[in-house]
């Protein structure tokens, strides 16, 4: 059924000059000028047919087209109310749901989700997969992790400086390990690993040296299981924080943007 259009910011004026049976009174209320009161009264007149407020010796009058509707359309205020509640309850989950490559993940953002966890018990997470195309919508995400040069389309907060450093562990022979997002493709890896992380797995157990970001590799490099050689091929990619701006406004995500931004660590 097609609906009738409503004029609701004329029905928000009506109802409450018909409260306080003064524009002016009304217009303290809305934060506007009793003029603007007025001439929504005077459209909203034009729209229905009818006249809705007479001027008389004791002051402004409602008439009774301008009463018969009052009472529904008080109920409906509250119950648009109601339905904004309803859809702001989201605002008061807890779960947050990240979409992550799995290497970021294992590496970098599980270890901090963790120390952010046990600031409130309350807080619950849902991890998934970052590797194929994002839809915020069908996956209900509250927020992604990407590697790319930017936010792209979504908002977004850069995590850490970016770029690559070369890894190795003690004594590692010189020979490359290769992962896809290895910079280096003319390079001959004497392996070849599905991500990142296994690439700095792969230069702990003695394989080789491996390019990979700097970010994923901070805390192995912190630990002694590998060591910074230092920079390899430069790169303008760095892993963003991202997620369209409905999401991105929600109080839970700030909260986390926030503690993320901040390096939370356990």
């Amino acid at each position: 059924m097609k609906r009738t259009h409503l004029p609701l910011n004329g029905l928000r004026v009506l109802d409450a000059a018909a409260r306080h049976l003064s524009f002016t009174r009304a217009a303290d209320e809305l934060a506007v000028t009793p003029a603007a009161v007025g001439q929504q009264i005077r459209a909203l007149e034009d729209t229905l047919g009818v006249v809705l407020f007479r001027r008389t010796a004791k002051g402004l009058e409602l008439t009774p087209e301008g009463g018969a509707g009052l009472d529904a359309l008080r109920a409906g205020f509250l119950q648009f109310e109601e339905a904004v509640r309803a859809m702001q309850a989201g605002q008061s989950s807890k779960t947050l749901t990240i979409a992550a490559p799995r290497d970021f993940t294992a590496k970098w953002l599980g270890p901090r989700l963790a120390a952010y966890g046990r600031t409130d018990p309350e807080l619950r997470f849902v991890l998934l997969g970052g590797d194929d195309e994002l839809d915020f919508t069908q996956a209900n995400l509250d927020l992604a992790i990407r590697m790319a040069d930017g936010p792209g389309e979504h908002e977004g907060v850069a995590l850490g400086a970016g770029g690559h450093v070369m890894v190795a562990g003690p004594d590692a022979p010189d020979a490359t390990i290769g992962w896809p997002g290895f910079p280096d493709e003319d390079a001959a890896p004497i392996l070849t690993v599905a991500d990142a992380g296994l690439a700095i797995d792969a230069a702990a157990a003695g394989f080789g040296r491996a390019c990979v970001p700097a970010l994923l590799a901070e805390a192995d490099i912190a630990a002694g299981r590998v060591v910074d050689l230092g920079g390899c091929h430069p790169s303008a990619l760095g892993y963003w924080l991202i997620a369209p701006l409905p999401q991105w406004r929600q109080k839970k995500v700030r909260a986390l943007v926030a503690a993320l931004g901040a390096g939370i660590t356990s």
